[in-house]
């Protein structure tokens, strides 16, 4: 079944299309993010990748990983990814730690958005392997619904949402996704999914807006919805794209609120060019890319101050 690239909700994608359920954004076979002008992640017939046959990382990678870093819970090992030649991603290593919450920041063209296409399945890489450290298994090797059934969630920079469903019937939907659209609507939920679904609400403050239609919500109100949808079905790593594009100055600092809030039930990263949005959200780790490598990461502090980063993205 074709993956729908652009939806944040990888596992609704396979709904049958409905002229009542529709998202208010139309998928596009390209990432719908304006300002990253990261190369695009569509690999040309010419140049395809090796074929990838392990189903497992050596456990000797987690332990060594384990090693250096006690709660490590996502690795993303050695990856590189070239398109017909051009180097988006070079033996990158990312490793992130459960319940924590990671800024990364890069110029355009870093392979920020390479990176997270990687990281869902979109991209599959050249070399190298993301895994999980519980269980090793090399997610690279999965498409793009099976990523996201193991407990990772993205969310794009514009926000995709039912606009003729209310914001709790969105929710719904997304909570019982793998049943296809139509089932979710006519779905009995239990007690504990209803809990659920006002849980979500609550966290992302639209518990007053649960009957409201999601195409009357304001635009900072409609990233708010679609990070619940993606929290209603419980990732463990969140991945969110420039969350703060177009908002007003209220719905920035709500929208801080709310990523803070989520950090220890979920581990999540965050891409942004705003770096004083970055700081006000940013805790132990910032991690910034160039050319598809690491730069540097460190404290917020540290990676403004560090004559590299200055250098080549925040003396611009």
């Amino acid at each position: 079944m074709p993956p729908e690239p652009n939806s944040a909700r990888a596992s609704l994608a396979d709904a049958p299309p409905s002229e009542k359920v529709s998202p208010e954004e139309v998928p596009t076979k390209e990432p719908r993010i304006s300002t990253v002008t990261d190369i695009s992640t569509k690999r040309p017939r010419s140049s395809k990748p090796p074929e990838r046959t392990s189903q497992r990382v050596p456990k000797e990678r987690g332990v060594e990983i384990r090693a250096a870093r006690q709660h490590a819970l996502l690795c993303v090992d050695n990856i590189s990814v070239s398109f017909d030649g051009f180097k988006a991603l070079t033996n990158l290593t990312l490793i992130l730690d459960s319940g924590e919450l990671r800024c990364i920041i890069g110029p355009n063209g870093a392979g920020k958005t390479t990176l997270m296409d990687v990281v869902t399945g979109k991209t599959k890489p050249d070399t190298g392997h993301v895994f999980f450290l519980e269980d090793m298994e090399d997610l690279t090797n999965l498409n793009e619904h099976q990523i996201a059934r193991r407990g990772i969630g993205r969310k794009f920079q514009r926000p995709t949402v039912f606009p003729k469903h209310t914001v709790r019937e969105n929710l719904e939907l997304a909570l019982a996704a793998n049943k296809g659209v139509f089932k979710s609507l006519f779905h009995r939920f239990s007690k504990e999914q209803s809990e659920r679904i006002d849980h979500v609400l609550g966290t992302i403050g639209l518990m007053d807006r649960a009957l409201v239609l999601a195409g009357g919500l304001a635009h900072g109100q409609k990233q708010w919805l679609e990070i619940g949808m993606l929290l209603a079905q419980n990732p463990r790593v969140l991945l969110v794209d420039e969350p703060i594009a177009g908002m007003t100055h209220q719905e920035i600092e709500k929208t801080a609120e709310l990523l803070r809030s989520l950090k220890g039930e979920h581990t999540v990263v965050v891409i942004e060019h705003d770096m004083d949005f970055v700081r006000s959200i940013a805790e132990k780790t910032v991690t910034v890319l160039h050319e598809g490598q690491v730069l540097a990461e460190g404290s917020m502090d540290e990676v403004q101050s560090d004559p590299k980063v200055v250098e080549v993205y925040l003396g611009e």
